[in-house]
C-alpha cells in the first residue's frame, strides 16, 4: 500500500510541473501577443475576441425575464384595476338610465295628466360656429346663420348642454354670439334650490362671478344656475351652469357650456314677453269683481 501511494506521488508532481509551465507559457504569450503593435496581429486579437468572447445575451436573459414578468403585472393589475371600475361605473350608469326611464315615463304621465300644452314658439335653429374672436377684451363667435334664416338680435345660444351666450349682431348669413364671458355679458339668473336672484357677469374668465346676491349665505358650491327669464332677456329655466368657490372666495359659476369645444350652436326662438299695460286687468275681468253669482232662490233664501 505504501509502495503504490509513492509511485501515485511521483507522477502528481511531475504532471503538475508541466501543468504550470504550460500556462505560464500560454499566459507569457497572450500577454506577447496584446503588447505587439502590429496591423496583422491586431486583426488576429480581433478574430479571436469574436471567436472565443461569448455574447452574455444568455447571462442577461432571467434579468430581462424577471423584469418583463414584472412590467406584465403591472400592466395586468392596471387593467384589473380599470376593469374593476369600469364595472362600478356600468353599474351606475344602468342605475341612472334606469331612473331616467322612471321620470320620463312618470313626466310623461304628468303632462298627459295635466294637458300640458308646450310652448311651440321654443325651437331653434343650429348654426356652425365658423370663427372664435376670443382675446383678452372681447368673447364672441361668429356663425353661418344670419337674417335670412330667421335669426333676430337678443336670441339666447345653447350647445346643447348649457347656456353659451346671446346673439348681437345679425346679418345676412352670419351672426355673431356674445358669450357670457365676455364683459359686456349680464344676464339674470336664479340659483336653485334657493331660489335666489342674481346676475351673472362675465369677466373674460371661463368662470364668471355673481353680482348683485341679496343672500349668499343659501348659496352653496354645487347649485344649479338657471336663467330666470327676469327682463326678457332670456327664456326662464336655461340652465347656465352650477355654483362654484372661486381662489378669491368669491361666488363664481362654472358653466355647462364646453367652451374648449365650440363647433355648434343652437339658437333658441325666444319670443318676447307680453307687454302689460293695466295689470288690474289680471285681477279683475271688465265686468266687476271676481266669483260667482248667486242664483236670485239662494240669495232669497239666505235672506229669509
Amino acid at each position: 500500500m505504501a509502495r503504490d501511494r509513492n509511485t501515485h506521488d511521483e507522477y502528481i508532481g511531475p504532471i503538475r510541473r508541466l501543468l504550470v509551465a504550460i500556462g505560464v507559457v500560454v499566459l507569457l504569450g497572450i500577454f506577447l501577443v496584446w503588447r505587439i503593435d502590429s496591423p496583422r496581429v491586431e486583426r488576429f486579437r480581433a478574430a479571436v475576441i469574436d471567436r472565443v468572447v461569448p455574447s452574455f445575451d444568455w447571462a442577461m436573459a432571467p434579468v430581462t425575464g424577471i423584469v418583463e414578468l414584472v412590467a406584465d403585472f403591472r400592466s395586468y393589475s392596471a387593467l384589473s384595476e380599470q376593469n374593476g371600475n369600469l364595472r362600478r361605473e356600468l353599474q351606475q350608469m344602468k342605475a341612472w338610465k334606469e331612473a331616467a326611464l322612471q321620470l320620463e315615463q312618470e313626466n310623461a304621465r304628468l303632462l298627459e295628466l295635466n294637458n300640458v300644452r308646450l310652448d311651440p314658439q321654443l325651437t331653434y335653429v343650429t348654426g356652425v360656429v365658423m370663427t372664435d374672436s376670443g382675446s383678452p377684451f372681447r368673447q364672441s363667435v361668429l356663425l353661418n346663420v344670419g337674417r335670412r334664416d330667421g335669426i333676430v338680435d337678443g336670441w339666447p345660444a345653447m350647445d346643447g348642454l348649457g347656456l353659451v351666450g346671446r346673439i348681437s349682431g345679425v346679418g345676412r348669413g352670419t351672426a355673431r354670439v356674445i358669450l357670457l364671458t365676455d364683459t359686456s355679458s349680464r344676464i339674470p339668473v336664479t340659483i336653485q334650490p334657493s331660489g335666489q336672484k342674481a346676475i351673472l357677469a362675465g369677466d373674460n374668465t371661463l368662470n364668471p362671478p355673481i353680482e348683485f346676491l341679496e343672500n349668499p349665505d343659501t348659496v352653496r358650491p354645487g347649485d344649479r344656475v338657471v336663467s330666470s327669464g327676469d327682463g326678457g332677456v332670456f327664456p326662464a329655466d336655461l340652465l347656465v351652469g352650477q355654483v362654484a368657490l372661486g381662489s378669491d372666495r368669491r361666488l363664481r359659476v362654472r358653466l355647462a357650456a364646453d367652451y374648449g369645444r365650440l363647433e355648434f350652436l343652437r339658437i333658441l326662438r325666444a319670443q318676447p314677453h307680453e307687454d302689460i299695460t293695466d295689470p288690474g286687468g289680471l285681477l279683475t275681468p271688465e265686468g266687476g269683481l271676481i266669483g260667482p253669482v248667486l242664483p236670485r232662490t239662494a240669495e232669497a233664501g239666505n235672506d229669509g
